[in-house]
């Protein structure tokens, strides 16, 4: 057996599915919490866990909310010469504003979500770095009107076995409370660690912001419980066993919108959806286990809503980078943080 059909095969039974969705609910409730909700013991969940970080199938990842701090997030389409994509990819994967970035069409085009915390820093991305580089052809911006899926950690559960909804309860997150939290510059440092391990622990993140663990435990649940912060859950969904990815571009009456949306929502099989601006007003993110599934996704459950107009595939070759993390044959891997 290879060295990847070992990773597959030590993420597919559904313990460990169980501890993922776990994960999804809440990204940093304890050990003791999920073993005590999932029957088992505490050791036997941080063992599998850790097995799975390991081997590059999960990473739990504190982010930031751009909406929370009033700011848009874009879905960005960057046309590029033959042959120039995968290196100006890598180069956007490495900035903390930028996340999913893709190479679809060939390999000529790159996706990606830009979510700049200033509109400076977005408008400096967009209006002048990406315009002045020569692997640029072009490019189309698609501001997220909407989100009806999407930034939350549980958004996508197709992976395999859910927790019921009494153990769902159970490890409910904490409640958003309040208005957004105003940042202070001396957040960085606990922001920079979040974003590589938003499991840390309070110790940990003690140390890399020289406070005490009472400073960061209150500043963490401030930041929380505002929404400024989330934990995301990021997946190598082809060790999970689904190996087909694509962007699909949806064009409905402005009128038929949120029905189209909240329907699209609900089909297991998307991971995002969202209105966007732009001639395509709808975007979807969509997770198959095949070429074969994604066919018949398509053509049975789009295919099934009158409403879309038309319909845009955009296949994903290769994914560079997920929400908060770096992908490497597959796995994931620890974010290189540039804000450059």
């Amino acid at each position: 057996m290879g060295y990847r059909s070992v990773l597959e095969s030590s993420a597919q039974d559904p313990l460990s599915h169980q501890i993922i969705h776990a994960l999804q609910i809440d990204g940093r409730a304890s050990f003791n919490r999920i073993a005590t909700v999932l029957g088992v013991s505490e050791q036997t969940v941080a063992r599998r866990y850790r097995r799975l970080r390991a081997d590059g199938i999960i990473r739990v990842v504190g982010l930031l909310d751009p909406s929370r701090l009033g700011q848009t997030m874009s879905t960005v389409r960057i046309q590029c010469r033959p042959g120039t994509a995968t290196k100006l990819a890598d180069l956007l994967a490495q900035r903390a504003d930028v996340a999913w970035v893709s190479l679809t069409s060939g390999g000529t085009e790159i996706v990606c979500s830009v979510r700049s915390i200033s509109i400076a820093r977005r408008d400096e991305l967009l209006l002048q770095r990406l315009p002045s580089t020569s692997a640029v052809l072009g490019i189309s911006a698609h501001a997220t009107l909407h989100r009806f899926l999407g930034m939350r950690a549980d958004d996508w559960v197709g992976h395999g076995t859910r927790l019921s909804e009494e153990q769902t309860h159970q490890l409910g997150a904490p409640p958003l409370t309040g208005e957004p939290a105003e940042l202070a510059d001396d957040d960085r440092p606990l922001l920079d660690a979040l974003a590589r391990d938003g499991r840390a622990s309070y110790a940990t993140l003690a140390r890399a912001t020289r406070w005490t663990e009472t400073r960061v435990s209150r500043r963490l649940a401030t930041l929380r419980a505002s929404g400024t912060v989330f934990f995301d859950v990021d997946l190598a969904v082809q060790l999970l066993g689904f190996r087909t990815t694509a962007h699909l571009w949806l064009t409905v009456a402005p009128a038929d919108l949120v029905a189209v949306g909240e329907t699209i929502a609900r089909h297991p099989e998307v991971a995002g959806v969202s209105a966007v601006t732009g001639t395509a007003n709808l975007w979807a993110s969509i997770v198959c286990r095949d070429a074969d599934d994604l066919y018949r996704y398509v053509t049975e459950q789009i295919g099934a809503i009158p409403e879309v107009r038309q319909l845009e595939i955009s296949p994903t070759l290769l994914q560079v980078k997920q929400a908060g993390s770096i992908l490497s044959g597959g796995r994931l891997t620890d974010p290189i943080l540039s804000r450059s």
